[in-house]
């Protein structure tokens, strides 16, 4: 009797376009793997470090404010749940400053960005867990509506905080090769200076000397030539010995010059000012400040307004989302010299536009009775009574 042998059907092997592998990412972009620089290693290289550092953080330290619209009028409101989250903890282990900060850092590093799921308790918003990257996943259909699921558990879009940045890559992608030349050039340094120096010159002889007489020859250089006190002393050489000076080829000369380009490209990826990457060679008083204000308004900008939709969206029920809006504090970022805000809350005051109160909450003192009224200081008359101003005769 004939025995047919057993056989099993190999298992299907699961593979998943939110974390793709080398295949499928070869596939679907034509990146070879391995070509490329993996977030890891690319946050190796210290400008690109510094640009997520100081979009991510400066992101994530601007205060965050719950606007309630009442009547056409917008007020704090600090009772509500969303304002408790934000401004404490999202949960036991997690502040909202580690929570805005960690999702910028995500959309500026992974294509997918950064996302956290919103635990909510009768309906309300409870905790925001901020997920290993593995654990929450993203599809999208036609048209473009994301589908998302928690450890392979499909959850609401409404129970989602998705941040990510244009075009569905993020900066290390779209900026890869420069990375990569970045990453590649920080190696060559390491290398060049761990391995030992190019030296300073050598000496021919055309002749051998022998392991004694190469001995004597460098020890008689090295105290005749070497140190800060023999600088400038004539060299003596015998036996028809030449001495070459090493010098720098041309690719050698402009290594220095290649690496501050990098940092310029990497600046130019991730649109931060290269003052911000402490690539100061352009940098002057005056341009400084307002680099910083490009930052605000060309780097910075979209991000915050980009936070403000995706949270309220995910932490506001449908129906108060018409009442109520997450607003990040842009003061902080374009507060000036004590002087200059002195200057323009008096002028503020002196027009109308501001309160006395509204003023010293500016620059966070508490408001005081009365200062609710909209006068200027300069032309109101004080009188002695709560009549009319007195004549100067005092009749």
């Amino acid at each position: 009797m004939q025995i047919w042998p057993f056989t099993r059907k190999a298992p299907v092997e699961q593979k998943s376009l939110a974390e793709p592998d080398g295949e499928l990412l070869a596939l679907f972009t034509g990146i070879t793997p391995g070509a490329g620089i993996s977030a890891a290693a690319a946050l190796t290289v210290p400008a690109v470090a510094a640009a997520v550092r100081v979009i991510s953080e400066a992101a994530a330290s601007l205060h965050i404010r719950v606007l309630r619209t009442d009547g056409g009028k917008q007020e704090d409101d600090q009772a509500h749940p969303v304002f408790k989250l934000l401004r404490g903890d999202v949960n036991d282990w997690t502040s909202g400053y580690e929570l805005i900060r960690d999702l910028v850092a995500e959309a500026l590093t992974r294509d997918a960005g950064g996302m956290a799921w919103v635990n909510r308790v009768n309906g309300k918003p409870a905790e925001i867990i901020h997920y290993d990257p593995a654990v929450i996943s993203v599809e999208y259909a036609d048209t473009r509506e994301p589908k998302y699921r928690l450890s392979n558990r499909p959850v609401p879009a409404s129970d989602i905080i998705h941040l990510r940045g244009p075009f569905s890559r993020c900066a290390l992608t779209l900026a890869r090769e420069a990375i990569v030349t970045a990453h590649v050039m920080e190696a060559h340094a390491s290398r060049l200076f761990k391995n030992g120096a190019r030296p300073g010159g050598v000496i021919e002889f055309p002749k051998g000397l022998g392991d004694e007489g190469l001995k004597k020859m460098k020890a008689a250089w090295r105290a005749a030539h070497e140190g800060a006190e023999n600088a400038g002393k004539t060299a003596i050489l015998w036996d028809g010995a030449q001495f070459k000076a090493m010098t720098l080829n041309s690719t050698d000369a402009q290594f220095l010059e290649l690496r501050k380009f990098q940092i310029l490209e990497i600046a130019r990826a991730f649109r931060v000012p290269p003052s911000m990457l402490f690539e100061l060679d352009r940098a002057t008083w005056s341009n400084s400040e307002q680099m910083g204000f490009e930052f605000l308004t060309y780097t910075l900008e979209p991000w915050l307004q980009a936070l403000e939709a995706t949270l309220s969206r995910a932490l506001f029920a449908p129906e108060e989302r018409g009442t109520y809006r997450i607003l990040f504090d842009r003061d902080d970022l374009t507060r000036a010299s004590l002087t200059e805000r002195a200057t323009a809350i008096s002028s503020l005051i002196s027009a109308r536009v501001l309160n006395p109160n509204e003023g010293r909450a500016w620059i966070d003192l508490a408001p005081y009775p009365g200062g609710t009224e909209f006068a200027n200081p300069h032309i109101t008359v004080s009188t002695r009574t709560t009549g009319p101003a007195l004549p100067k005769d005092g009749q």
